[in-house]
């Protein structure tokens, strides 16, 4: 079993949902972020999502340009994102990490060679949002042949005629946007997710998380009952944003402890939800 799956396997045993975190590499310089990086699982984080920065994330919100741009002003590459994430597994050899970005950086390192790399770091998944399913092969099969999850996207807008070749290559989790639009701004209700997740597993037996516009706890929380996890992203980026700008009023700005402390209030909220319907629930 991958590391994405036996993560799943221990929170259906737990009777509970997951909390995935994402944070954007080298944002807002390396030494910052690895120790944001490190800090996630002992905060409550069950799976990390790493941004690959990016000079054009058209699918994410100002809180994510934001990170991506800050990132690159810092330096950070993808080069630097798979060191981040050796160094990350010299103290954590269990908690799953999935790439997340687009495919131009993966493309001009040439996709075996990434392939090749990113296993060798310990990355157990992709997430690449701008990798249509008709073009998604040639990154599908040399990640698959390395054991790398290839995690997919579904949008409210992804029908029930769509799904079948959105899910053909699916494998880890299905990554469920809860709302038409770009990351961090509306946020959909609770009972329009569990309409969703509920359709969505008409079509697939691996397991749900839920993104896009969760930014408390509460909200977390609401999803936990309905899906598998909840994926908390332009909240937490925005927390390091926030610490950038003290920084200047502070000789000693810790950056990590304020996100850390956050995604901590995340963990709480999704593992105090009740499960609903959805999480643990068998499949046929």
């Amino acid at each position: 079993m991958s590391r994405i799956s036996e993560r799943f396997a221990a929170l259906k045993k737990e009777g509970r949902a997951g909390l995935v975190t994402f944070v954007t590499a080298g944002d807002p310089n390396l030494s910052a972020s690895q120790k944001i990086l490190d800090g996630l699982p002992a905060a409550g984080a069950d799976i990390v999502e790493l941004g690959m920065p990016f000079t054009d994330p058209m699918a994410d919100g100002p809180a994510i340009q934001a990170s991506s741009l800050r990132a690159l002003q810092s330096g950070m590459t993808l080069a630097g994102t798979l060191a981040m994430v050796r160094r990350f597994r010299v103290k954590d050899a269990t908690t799953p990490i999935v790439l997340m970005g687009y495919y131009n950086p993966i493309y001009i390192m040439g996709v075996e060679r990434f392939c090749v790399a990113a296993k060798t770091a310990g990355v157990d998944g992709l997430i690449v949002v701008d990798l249509p399913p008709e073009e998604a092969e040639e990154l599908v099969g040399p990640a698959r042949r390395q054991g790398i999850e290839f995690i997919v996207l579904t949008t409210p807008t992804t029908d029930d005629a769509r799904l079948p070749a959105v899910l053909a290559n699916a494998s880890g989790f299905v990554y469920y946007v809860s709302i038409a639009g770009i990351t961090g701004t509306a946020s959909a209700s609770e009972q329009a997710i569990a309409s969703s997740v509920a359709r969505l597993r008409r079509h697939t037996k691996l397991p749900v998380a839920v993104g896009f516009g969760i930014k408390t706890p509460d909200q977390a929380a609401k999803v936990g009952r309905v899906a598998d996890a909840a994926v908390v992203g332009s909240a937490i980026v925005q927390r390091i944003a926030d610490g950038t700008r003290k920084k200047r009023k502070s000789t000693k700005p810790d950056r990590a402890a304020p996100v850390l402390s956050f995604v901590g209030a995340l963990a709480k909220g999704v593992r105090g939800a009740r499960p609903g319907k959805g999480v643990g629930k068998k499949r046929a």
